[in-house]
């Protein structure tokens, strides 16, 4: 995979992206508090409508030719729709897609600390990055999937997957039945930030 990457340009990221990068920033550093955002807008925080990662997965599962590009090198293709692993330029960091499949299950952990592609799921929850969930994800991935409520098929092989400070990843989960004629937009409410970690699956509502 091509290790080069091109410096984003300062106005490529758009309003929604750039107010939660600084909104992490200023919770991260003390200085802003979740409850003070939904005192003054009346909302939670970094809601999963600004995680830009929903995008690359809804335009992989409507567009095959995208999807082989985004398997094949995934910082190039996320390129492609205005996205960055992480937010300003860093040399050589690397973005990689992992399907879900069938028989294949994801799972991304760090287990040194807490690496994630902010750009792309916002701010990583707090278990992400949990000395449990980072021990535990590695041990008995099985075993981390049943704490979400996600007991898989005796068949299918769980493959985790450690970030590092060279290497993020992202799952690309499967589609779920019963969407084949739904728009791009309508999947990508579908995706949260847990799918594209690994930890569930997407579904759909159901239909009466």
């Amino acid at each position: 995979m091509n290790q080069d990457q091109t410096a984003t340009p300062a106005g490529a990221h758009g309003p929604a992206t750039r107010a939660r990068i600084i909104e992490e920033e200023l919770r991260e550093s003390g200085v802003l508090h979740d409850d003070d955002i939904v005192q003054r807008t009346g909302s939670v925080p970094t809601a999963e409508k600004f995680i830009e990662g929903r995008r690359v997965v809804a335009r992989a599962w409507v567009d095959a030719a995208f999807r082989q590009r985004l398997l094949a090198d995934a910082s190039s293709a996320i390129a492609e729709l205005g996205l960055t692993v992480e937010a300003g330029h860093q040399p050589g960091l690397e973005l990689r897609a992992v399907e879900n499949t069938d028989l294949v299950h994801n799972l991304i952990v760090c287990t040194l600390c807490s690496c994630y592609p902010r750009a792309l799921l916002g701010a990583p929850p707090s278990w992400y990055a949990s000395e449990a969930y980072r021990a535990k994800a590695v041990r008995d991935p099985a075993g981390v999937l049943e704490d979400f409520g996600l007991q898989l098929a005796d068949e299918v092989t769980i493959q985790v997957w450690d970030s590092t400070a060279e290497t993020r990843y992202l799952v690309v989960p499967q589609r779920p039945d019963g969407t084949e004629n739904w728009s791009e937009e309508a999947l990508s409410e579908l995706i949260t930030a847990d799918a594209l970690i690994g930890t569930v699956l997407v579904t759909a509502p159901a239909i009466a």
